[in-house]
Order: C-alpha cells, then sequence, then structure tokens
C-alpha cells in the first residue's frame, strides 16, 4: 500500500523552497523559449503546467519538471521546418501521448540500469556548464540568455576571454558578488540559517532590485540596463492575454514530418527526465525512490495539456531540482507551489519581475553549479578506484562538451566495458604449485563462465608448459558456455597430449543446460582428483 503523503505538513520548509524554485525557474523558462524559437510566453506555460499538474501527479518528492534546453535543438528545427508555432504544438502534444503509452508499457525501470558514478558525472558535467553559462550574465553579457543546464554546448559554451574582459558591466558585477555574498553568509552564519522561511535567495534578490533601482534613480553609470533585466511579456488587457496564447493546430497531425518530431520529442524527454529523476532521488536527504513509470504517466499528462495551451515540451530538471533540495524541500508540494508562483507573477506582477537583475539569478545559479561539481566530488569518486572514477569523469567531461544524452551514452558504454572485463578476470581462479616433475597448476571456474570469458581461459591454456599438470575444477560451477567447453575439451584431446600435459577434470557435469539446449559432456573424461 502506497503510504499517503500530507502536502501540508512540511509547508514551512516547502513554501521558501518553491519561492527559490520560482526565481530560477523563472529566467530559464523565458530563456528556452526565446532559444527554441517560440513565444516567451510558452516557456512560462510550460513552467505552470509542469509545477502544478506534473508536480501533483508525480511521485517524485523533490523534482522539479518545466521546459529543458535539452530540447532547444528539436523544437527550433521543428518550429523550422513547420513554418507555424501551432503545427510544432500539435507534434508536442502527439509527444505528451507517446509519454503517456510509455508509462502504461513501465518503459521507466530503465533508470534502474544507470550506474552511480555515471549519474554523478552528470551531475558534475552540468553543473560546470550552469557555472560557464552563467558568468557572462554575472559579468552584465547578456547577448544571448539560453539559460538551463543541459544546454547549448555546442555553441560559445567557452566564450572568448577577451570579448568578456571588454563587455563587463560594473554595476552587474557588484550585484552579483552582493549577491554570492548574501546566498553563502545565509547558509553558513548561525543567526541567518535560522531564518528558513525567508530564504536566501529571496533576499539577494530584492537587494539586487533596491541596489540597481538607486543607480538607476542617481543615474549611475552603474545602472544595468534593460537587456540585462528579466524581460517578461505584459499583457495589458484580457484580449492582448488571450492573443498570446497559441493553440496546435491538429489538422497537421496526418503531416509524417509532425509525428517522427513527435517520436524524437518523446524519447529525448524521456530519457532525460530518467536520468534526473535518478540523479533527484540521489540527491534526496531522505533517500526516497520515485516511481519511473507514474513519472513518465505525468510526464506524458503534463506535455499534452501544455501542447494544448500553448506551452513548450518539459522534463524533469537537474539545476531546478538541485535548488529545490538545497532550499531545503521535503515534498512535492515545493514544486507545486513554484508552479503557482509562476502563475501568479504572469498575471499580477510582471512589472516587479522585470526588475529583477540577471546577475542576481546567474550569483543563485553559481552556487547550485558549484555544488554539483565541487572538487569534493571529484577526489570522492578518485579514491574509490579508476573502474569508478573514469566513468564518472569521462561522462563529467562528456556532458560538458557534447551533450547530456551523449555524455551519459559514453559513461555507460565505459562502465559496461569495466564491467565486462571485471568479469573475464573472476571467470576463474589461478593457482600455480611445484611439485617433482613440473608445475601443478590449479584452474577453479567461477559460477558462471560465459562466451566473454572465453579469450582469458584460452591464453591461459596456451601459456600452460610442457610436462605439467593441470587442475580444472567445475565444482562451483552451475552454466558453462559452448565455446568454453569445447575449448577444454580440445585443450585436453589435442594441445595437452601433444605436450605431455596431463589434465584432470573435475565437477564437470554429465551435461550443461544453456538456453534450452544441451550440451553433451559424455565424450570429456571425467577424472576424480584426490
Amino acid at each position: 500500500m502506497t503510504k499517503k503523503i500530507n502536502l501540508f505538513a512540511s509547508l514551512k520548509s516547502d513554501f521558501p523552497s518553491g519561492l527559490v524554485v520560482f526565481l530560477v525557474a523563472l529566467p530559464l523558462c523565458l530563456g528556452i523559449a526565446l532559444a527554441s524559437g517560440a513565444p516567451p510566453l510558452s516557456g512560462i506555460i510550460s513552467g505552470i503546467i509542469g509545477g502544478i499538474v506534473v508536480g501533483f501527479l508525480s511521485k517524485s518528492h523533490i523534482s522539479v519538471t518545466g521546459p529543458a534546453a535539452g530540447l532547444t535543438a528539436i523544437i527550433l528545427t521543428a518550429v523550422t521546418d513547420f513554418g507555424a508555432f501551432n503545427i510544432a504544438l500539435t507534434a508536442f502534444f502527439l509527444a505528451g501521448v507517446i509519454q503517456l503509452i510509455l508509462g502504461f508499457v513501465k518503459a521507466g525501470s530503465i533508470s534502474n540500469y544507470f550506474p552511480t558514478n555515471v549519474i554523478e558525472g552528470m551531475l558534475a558535467g552540468i553543473g560546470i556548464i550552469i557555472v560557464i553559462k552563467q558568468i557572462p550574465h554575472a559579468i552584465g553579457y547578456d547577448s544571448d540568455f539560453e539559460g538551463d543546464e543541459t544546454l547549448r554546448q555546442s555553441e560559445g559554451l567557452f566564450s572568448p576571454i577577451a570579448e568578456l574582459l571588454n563587455s563587463i558591466q560594473l554595476g552587474s558585477v557588484i550585484i552579483t558578488v552582493i549577491s554570492l555574498l548574501i546566498l553563502i553568509c545565509w547558509e553558513r552564519i548561525g543567526i541567518l540559517k535560522r531564518l528558513k522561511l525567508v530564504p536566501g535567495a529571496l533576499v539577494a534578490v530584492a537587494v539586487g532590485i533596491v541596489i540597481n533601482e538607486f543607480f538607476m534613480s542617481t543615474g549611475s553609470a552603474l545602472a544595468i540596463s534593460k537587456e540585462h533585466l528579466v524581460n517578461l511579456p505584459i499583457p495589458k488587457s484580457i484580449d492582448e492575454f488571450k492573443d498570446i496564447i497559441v493553440v496546435p493546430d491538429f489538422t497537421a497531425v496526418t503531416n509524417t514530418k509532425v509525428w517522427i518530431t513527435a517520436v524524437t520529442i518523446a524519447i529525448v524527454a524521456s530519457i532525460e527526465t530518467l536520468l534526473c529523476i535518478e540523479a533527484s532521488d540521489r540527491m534526496d536527504v531522505q533517500k526516497r525512490y520515485t516511481d519511473t513509470n507514474v513519472e513518465l504517466k505525468a510526464q506524458g499528462v503534463g506535455n499534452l495539456l501544455s501542447a494544448l495551451i500553448g506551452g513548450l515540451p518539459m522534463t524533469s530538471v537537474v539545476v531546478r531540482s538541485s535548488a529545490n533540495v538545497n532550499a531545503g524541500a521535503k515534498t512535492k508540494m515545493s514544486t507545486i507551489i513554484h508552479g503557482v508562483l509562476l502563475l501568479v507573477s504572469v498575471l499580477l506582477i510582471p512589472f516587479l519581475l522585470n526588475k529583477i537583475p540577471l546577475s542576481t539569478l546567474a550569483a543563485i545559479l553559481l552556487l547550485v553549479g558549484y555544488k554539483l561539481a565541487k572538487p569534493a566530488t571529484i577526489l570522492h569518486f578518485w579514491h574509490k578506484g579508476k573502474y569508478q572514477f573514469i566513468p564518472f569523469i569521462c561522462t563529467m567531461l562528456a556532458v560538458v562538451f557534447t551533450d547530456l544524452l551523449k555524455g551519459v551514452a559514453l559513461g555507460m558504454v565505459i562502465s559496461i566495458i569495466f564491467i565486462l572485463r571485471g568479469n573475464l578476470k573472476r571467470a576463474y581462479n589461478f593457482r600455480k604449485e611445484e611439485y617433482t616433475d613440473g608445475d601443478e597448476i590449479h584452474i577453479d571456474l567461477a559460477q558462471e563462465v560465459s562466451f566473454l570469458n572465453k579469450a582469458a581461459i584460452k591464453s591461459t591454456l596456451s601459456a600452460i608448459p610442457e610436462n605439467s599438470k593441470v587442475i580444472i575444477n567445475a565444482s562451483d560451477t552451475v552454466y558453462i558456455a559452448h565455446d568454453v567447453l569445447d575449448l577444454i575439451e580440445e585443450f585436453k584431446e589435442i594441445k595437452a597430449k601433444e605436450e605431455n600435459i596431463e589434465v584432470i577434470l573435475i565437477g564437470f557435469k554429465e551435461a550443461y543446460q544453456l538456453e534450452n539446449s544441451d550440451y553433451d559432456m559424455t565424450n570429456v573424461t571425467i577424472e576424480k582428483h584426490k
């Protein structure tokens, strides 16, 4: 029986957490919409649905859903190819339906096969990207705000240093530094840490607004210009608000390209969601686990509803989820609160939000990025040994220099190679002893010996010297592949006789059941070794 959760039980922690996530999510929603070639409001709609609807339906306690820049290239291509955003919305709607189906067929279980070091490498890579992407905004160089965590690495990840230095806006730097000091002090100074109802991020944002308003009122050259502030559309009437909303053109459902786009978005969004859910569960201090099949259903419902009212596709996203954890969230109520605040802000106070300096939000994200990629994490895997460290560091670097999915794929491949290599070494135990006439070699086979172990066993048998004795023990073995049995038989009947090697086989069965077929060992001499 699923334990019922009282969403209001931890409101003292969840409300300030939801407020922090709202402050982080707002510019990201806008930036991703612009990067996707979509109307700015479409990103906000996605954030609202992701927070309220997906937040309510999901079983995740701390993950936050919203538009993700990992989908921007796909969306931008779709909008460009279709020539109309409402046709793209049809593809987004169908993607939601496909995700819903994936949830019902229990495709979410794939997330159980992501190794910890790969997930941690992904998080560290995202942390590095966050820091790099926010540096231009922190110094007032905001020519294009692309925003989120899995982001457009291929274009301008490392902007030329000279260009950045020439574009420094001193007012932005001052606000960034002050915001960072506030955030750090809020976490470390005892008295301030007790004021959890007032999150440090909110204080930083408020101080950032006040400082910039002071610069502007005094005519200072330090004043931050409009393009370096949050830019939310402000409809002046209900009719204007209606004009901003775009709905899908379902007549395009017969277009093959629409279905191709829908399938692509559904697959990419589902994989990113499962990765982020796995990462979020690892960040959860209470170590609770999320039903990933329910999560896919929730994401599917969210995507189809978002598309119906003009919103972008969404996934579970790491930056907002990690900000949620760092702010002290206890339940998914914080996610719902962030969605409600996005809705309220669009309807009631867009003019106030447009006063927030992007440099203040950059300071919040810089701290989040550092926590994801802090040196202590790298050292932790270094001390665990190369089999843990190499997949971790390769995943981290690949995420930074390519993208999230390629980085995780590389980490998975390397992890699998290491697993296979480890299995090769564990296929048997090799012992060598001296006796009067020569060497006595003991080969104790493992419980399972597959075809992957053939090369290692073949190499060992080939290296056995003449005039020696070989004892191959299969007493503990329940499975031996055909190829390995053939190899042992050939060694005993051919090479051993040619090189005067005495071979003693212990514990081999008359036949091994291998995938619906029997391998007959009756022609192989089985001797008891005393």
